[in-house]
């Protein structure tokens, strides 16, 4: 897998890098961010978030919980009725965030889950018992899932089973298993998927509008005009074919270092609010464009917010929402409309010296940076 942190930022791509980090925040807020990114293939949309995982904090959970009980807020069939004591004695384990991904080729058990054939069949012992899937599996992580708009067009039963963990926060998934009752299991994981909507069977909001409009924010990937960036990407790979793969130990020190900067700017502004004037002027954009979708607005409330915090200020502005609004909206609006709301949000945001909305700030050096990674080079 390639390093996130060698990936080569650019125009066409530093607005994904920015929501992926937005997303790994909002992830250890335990508030799902649902992302999708739009754009030509082979921009590097899935291999953006994908390598995300590296700076994704690991988790502590209840030891051998299948499900990623949190000890201090166990949720699955198996611990959610013990008490603190029983919890201790069964002891607590450090493991990687969960990031799984679902295929096309996936079957409703394997997303959902299933009867645990092996504990079954135990001739010693057989019971009836449930085998989690992808879903529950990744709880207070991330499913990815790639071609989401072929996936919506081919398997309507896997894309209503999105739709339920989507539909809240969180989700939930049911697991129906003939002889078994049903179970819910609330699941706390964030979607991110990629897709090339100029391809069959087209945009997603075409194929399943439901689903698309539960994505939070939608990202349009573009491709790099920058000739020193695109042989930058050249020279990276070459260099992946020479060192046959291998993950440098510093790389990998790096990648420790960004994870726990992700951690303390998680918890530094965990507590940051939207001003009431703030939400005012949101449920106003609400009002007055004649917006559809609640989530709309509450997609552009909780990423101003992610916004604001990674870019560690106390103080949610205007600005932060008007460089949120076409992400939150760009799917769930047709342009005239989007036009006329960034038309009149321009001259709203007060000039508070962030960034434009992209961690590669310093795109026309040759060496970029991306906001995160410049953060940690200041403190070290």
């Amino acid at each position: 897998m390639r390093s996130y942190t060698q990936l080569t930022r650019h125009d066409g791509n530093a607005i994904l890098f920015e929501v992926v980090e937005m997303g790994i925040i909002s992830t250890l807020w335990e508030v799902p961010l649902h992302i999708h990114a739009e754009g030509l293939r082979g921009t590097g949309k899935t291999t953006i978030m994908r390598a995300a995982r590296q700076i994704m904090p690991p988790i502590v959970r209840i030891k051998n919980c299948l499900y990623n009980c949190d000890p201090e807020k166990p949720h699955c069939p198996n611990h959610k009725h013990l008490s603190r004591e029983e919890i201790e004695q069964l002891g607590t384990e450090i493991v990687p965030r969960p990031f799984l991904e679902i295929s096309h080729s996936a079957k409703i058990g394997t997303i959902a889950g299933s009867i645990d054939l092996a504990k079954i069949t135990n001739a010693a012992n057989p019971e009836a018992a449930l085998l989690p899937g992808i879903i529950p599996q990744a709880h207070r992580g991330i499913i990815f899932i790639d071609e989401i708009n072929r996936l919506a067009d081919t398997s309507p039963e896997i894309t209503d089973v999105l739709l339920d963990l989507m539909g809240t926060k969180p989700g939930r998934v049911q697991i129906e298993e003939t002889g078994l009752p049903l179970v819910e299991i609330p699941v706390q994981a964030s979607v991110w998927a990629a897709s090339n909507p100029d391809e069959e069977p087209g945009p997603l909001q075409e194929i399943r509008r439901q689903l698309s409009d539960r994505f939070d924010l939608v990202v349009e990937m573009g491709r790099s005009h920058n000739q020193e960036s695109i042989a930058e990407i050249l020279q990276q790979s070459e260099q992946r074919r020479l060192s046959k793969n291998r993950v440098s130990q510093e790389t990998i020190e790096h990648n420790e270092k960004l994870q726990k900067e992700m951690e303390r700017i998680a918890k530094k502004y965990e507590t940051l609010e939207m001003p009431d004037y703030l939400r005012n002027y949101i449920a106003r954009l609400y009002v007055k464009y004649n917006l559809e979708s609640f989530r709309a607005i509450e997609a552009i409330q909780h990423a101003a917010v992610l916004h604001c915090a990674l870019r560690q200020r106390d103080k949610v502005l205007v600005s932060d929402i008007v460089k949120v609004i076409p992400l939150a909206l760009r799917h769930r609006v047709d342009m005239d409309t989007l036009t006329k709301i960034m038309n009149s949000s321009a001259d709203k945001g007060p000039n508070d010296g962030a960034p434009p909305m992209s961690f590669a700030n310093s795109v026309k050096k040759k060496n970029q940076r991306f906001f995160l990674q410049s953060l940690i080079e200041k403190t070290s």
